[in-house]
């Protein structure tokens, strides 16, 4: 079904079409289905702007159609319509398409809404927003847009300034599936792979539906994600080679800083310019963050030194590791010191999550403190303490940091618990577990 055809039946409120719906009868069909949580829990129904932006296959669409087919029950036909934005070839074909769904709206609708899907596939989309907006079109209406490049999203809200409403909060990020989701939901059936499995999954909800009804990641899956990385990555310009290139850099010295220039020299780049920009589109798609040395004095990140680079989104780590993971016991095969990187990241993803919900203004300000003795690996946005051990640990092991940090607590992952008044031990489970952690 086309869009023409499915505004003309959501202008007719007549929504009892299943191929009106594929996203929600795919989700229908899966074996498990999963709560969407990034910190909207209800659309709002002032007119404004809404920028939710997401890693591809995470159920931006899926979220998208529940709130279109929502609408219409709520506030009957002609209240709501849909933009595909990969079916739209210019900014200008988008300004039309505004215009005419704009006086498509049914008279005294209390409501107003346009759903648009993929909005950064169109170029200069900000564009046909900001004409609009400044002919008089469009100031009643709410506009709920998703995308997957995190830049094109950012800049081109930067480029609305006074455009996007009175609404309190304009941008959302598109979360993965939390561990407690996915153990409430699978860990009947998973039992102890249930921990693991999830890391491999990563949260996006389509490989946690394979990893509970197949326990093994199917190949479709993984193409998908790399067939989503490198398209935006060669459609910027860039090399798949290098890309390659600077993931088998990242995966080699994964827990330890790294350098632009030393990127650049390994990776086989031009210069540390041209890495730096790699990581920054790896970034722009939710895919990496590169944590920065804290400063105990000064509290601040030392961006200008090598820095770790963590992904937080493990599912495109398992999806271009030379490994070739694919189930939980190829992972604990691993080497153990390529699970506890790996589970570092798993730590990383889940500091970044938080940091979100939690509504924080810097999320990607993540930190790691080193000496010349000792190393903690994660220094939050709230400044939070966090070493990973992959396997026991006990207080004596950090008697060091109550003289270093008098003033500070650390919270040590690992797979002994126990508790001091400075230092508090618990398993990776656990902090997954426990959300108010972070």
């Amino acid at each position: 079904m086309n869009v023409r055809e499915i505004n003309d039946l959501l202008s007719r409120g007549d929504i009892d079409h299943e191929e009106l719906w594929p996203h929600l009868l795919d989700l229908k069909k899966q074996a498990v289905t999963f709560n969407f949580e990034f910190g909207l829990k209800k659309l709002p129904i002032e007119p404004g702007l809404i920028i939710i932006r997401g890693p591809r296959q995470y159920g931006k669409s899926t979220w998208l159609e529940l709130h279109l087919k929502q609408t219409i029950q709520s506030f009957k036909k002609g209240s709501a319509y849909y933009i595909n934005g990969d079916e739209i070839s210019t900014h200008e074909d988008f300004f039309e398409e505004l215009i005419i769904l704009n006086n498509a709206f049914s008279k005294d609708v209390p409501v107003k809404r346009i759903f648009i899907d993929e909005v950064t596939a169109i170029i200069d989309w900000e564009k046909a927003l900001k004409r609009a907006w400044d002919q008089g079109f469009l100031r009643d209406v709410l506009i709920i847009t998703t995308g997957s490049k995190a830049r094109d999203l950012r800049r081109g809200i930067e480029k609305l300034p006074g455009r996007k409403g009175k609404l309190p909060k304009n941008e959302y990020i598109f979360l993965p599936i939390s561990y407690k989701e996915f153990h409430t939901s699978c860990s009947h059936k998973l039992k102890s792979k249930t921990l693991v499995s999830y890391l491999l999954t990563g949260g996006s909800p389509i490989v946690c539906n394979e990893m509970y009804s197949h326990e093994r990641i199917p190949e479709y899956c993984i193409q998908l994600i790399r067939d989503w990385i490198l398209g935006e990555i060669v459609s910027s310009g860039r090399s798949r080679i290098s890309l390659h290139n600077v993931f088998n850099v990242i995966f080699k010295y994964g827990g330890q800083a790294v350098g632009y220039a030393k990127l650049a020299r390994e990776a086989g780049l031009a210069n540390n310019t041209v890495a730096s920009g790699y990581i920054e589109q790896l970034v722009d798609l939710l895919s990496l963050l590169p944590s920065w040395q804290w400063d105990q004095n000064t509290k601040n990140l030392q961006i200008r030194k090598p820095c770790k680079f963590n992904f937080i989104n493990l599912a495109a780590a398992i999806a271009f590791h030379p490994s070739t993971i694919r189930t939980v016991h190829e992972f604990e095969t691993l080497p153990d010191t390529l699970q506890a990187l790996f589970l570092e990241w798993i730590v990383a993803q889940e500091i970044w999550r938080r940091s979100i919900l939690a509504d924080s203004s810097t999320p990607e300000s993540l930190g790691f403190w080193k000496s010349d003795e000792h190393e903690i690996d994660f220094i939050t946005p709230q400044e939070t303490f966090i070493e990973v051990k992959k396997g026991k640990a006990g207080p004596l092991d950090f008697l060091w940091f109550n003289k270093v940090f008098p003033k500070k607590k650390l919270l040590v992952i690992c797979k002994t618990p126990f508790e001091t008044n400075q230092i508090t031990g618990i398993t990776l489970e656990d902090f997954l577990v426990d959300e108010t952690i972070v």
